[in-house]
Parts: C-alpha cells; sequence; structure tokens
C-alpha cells in the first residue's frame, strides 16, 4: 500500500475531494467534520493536504483567500485501486 494511503484523513481527503469535485480546503475540511462529527485540528488537516500534495496526489491552487483542492491522476489511480482491494475484501 501507498504510504500516503496509511493514514485515514489523507484517505478521507481523497474521498471528499473525488466525490465533491474540486473545492476549498475549507469546503473539504468542513465535510470531513461533518463526517466525522467533531472538529478536525486546523494544523493536522493542512499538514494532511500537503502531505497529499507533496506526495503528487493533490494539486492545490489559490483563489483569492482559498486554497482549491482536486485529485491528480496519480490520486485518482491510488485512491481507486484502495477502493478495489477494500471491496475485494469484503466480497470475499
Amino acid at each position: 500500500m501507498a504510504k500516503w494511503l496509511r493514514s485515514g484523513l489523507r484517505r478521507d481527503i481523497c474521498v471528499v475531494v473525488a466525490s465533491e469535485g474540486s473545492q476549498t480546503a475549507q469546503e473539504c475540511k468542513a465535510a470531513l467534520e461533518s463526517r466525522y462529527d467533531e472538529r478536525l485540528d486546523p494544523a493536522t488537516f493542512y499538514g494532511a493536504l500537503e502531505a497529499l500534495t507533496d506526495a503528487g496526489h493533490l494539486d492545490r491552487t489559490v483563489e483569492g483567500l482559498h486554497d482549491r483542492c482536486e485529485l491528480t491522476d496519480a490520486g485518482e489511480r491510488a485512491l481507486a485501486d484502495h477502493y478495489d482491494w477494500v471491496r475485494s475484501s469484503l466480497s470475499d
């Protein structure tokens, strides 16, 4: 498994970005907080975004005051591979 997938938060960020399309970092954080039903520490969240960006799985662009996030092709492939592994494991 790719190292970036070892973090549940990183996986969940990729799921939110993949399902919602291009969205701001704050929108992504809000969606995860709603899902987790608790506040995410900003340093932890933005650290995860940075790690995903550094690994080449996420593109972040600045629009005014906001960062907008999109999965790269590598991020989409890694997320799809992880989904296939989960689906295969659960169907056995």
